[in-house]
């Protein structure tokens, strides 16, 4: 069965997350007067990430919502009790910086134009809508997708089988006839693949250098290798283009 539709992550698979996060971080700090409590940014960024994916889990559990995962961000970073108002203020600041360093990787608006006569778009993010429909349109990429899904309001995170097959159902499309772009080994690569769809873990790099690949998912190195692998609809038996 051919594949009719792509369906992609967002941060990290087609917006530069980690550099703007750090770029970000990294002057939102300065500007806080904070960056000398750390020996260095990168030590300062690792906490930061650490503290995230913990208040994302948690998030992602159903424990709290969307923005209070944020505001608790903000709170253990500090080691402070803030007022909901005050962490959104600070949280707001470090938006400010992170804004500033927004862009697509180079990949992929060659890939999306390969891809725009051939096959249908939308995008599933472990995110919420306010957050992401304003970053596509600020990337302009925001008309290229028919349908934007985030965890936020669907309810359900990946890697659960109901995320995926909710984009599915959004297209109108069984999931045999969809592909899943991703950076997340497990979370995007084993998840898409467990639900049933083509799964196209992309890896860009050391990220995910120790975590073991999971069987199932396409692994690039690259966009520019995703319409060969859609062209041949590669389910069954074609060998990884991944060097």
């Amino acid at each position: 069965m051919s594949i009719r539709a792509v369906v992609w992550d967002i941060d990290d698979t087609l917006f530069d997350y980690t550099t703007a996060d750090r770029l970000g971080m990294r002057d939102h700090l300065t500007a806080e007067g904070l960056l000398d409590e750390y020996d260095s940014v990168e030590q300062a960024i690792a906490q930061w990430r650490a503290i995230t994916d913990e208040q994302w889990a948690r998030f992602s559990a159903g424990e709290v919502s969307f923005q209070d995962q944020r505001r608790d961000r903000v709170r253990v970073f500090l080691g402070e009790e803030l007022s909901d108002a005050e962490a959104d203020a600070w949280f707001e600041r470090y938006i400010g910086h992170y804004e500033t360093a927004w862009a697509l990787f180079p990949d992929v608006l060659p890939a999306l134009d390969a891809l725009a006569a051939s096959h249908r778009h939308a995008v599933l993010s472990n995110s919420s809508i306010h957050v992401q429909d304003r970053k596509l349109r600020v990337l302009g990429v925001h008309d290229r997708f028919e349908a934007i899904l985030c965890a936020a309001e669907l309810g359900v995170s990946k890697p659960e089988a109901r995320a995926f097959l909710a984009a599915c159902e959004a297209l109108g499309l069984p999931p045999q006839q969809v592909a899943y772009v991703g950076d997340h080994p497990e979370i995007d690569g084993r998840g898409a693949a467990d639900a049933g769809l083509l799964s196209v873990w992309i890896d860009r790099g050391d990220a995910y250098a120790a975590v073991e690949p999971p069987v199932g998912p396409r692994r690039i190195a690259s966009l520019a290798e995703l319409p060969a692998i859609l062209g041949a609809d590669t389910r069954f038996g074609a060998p990884s283009t991944f060097g």
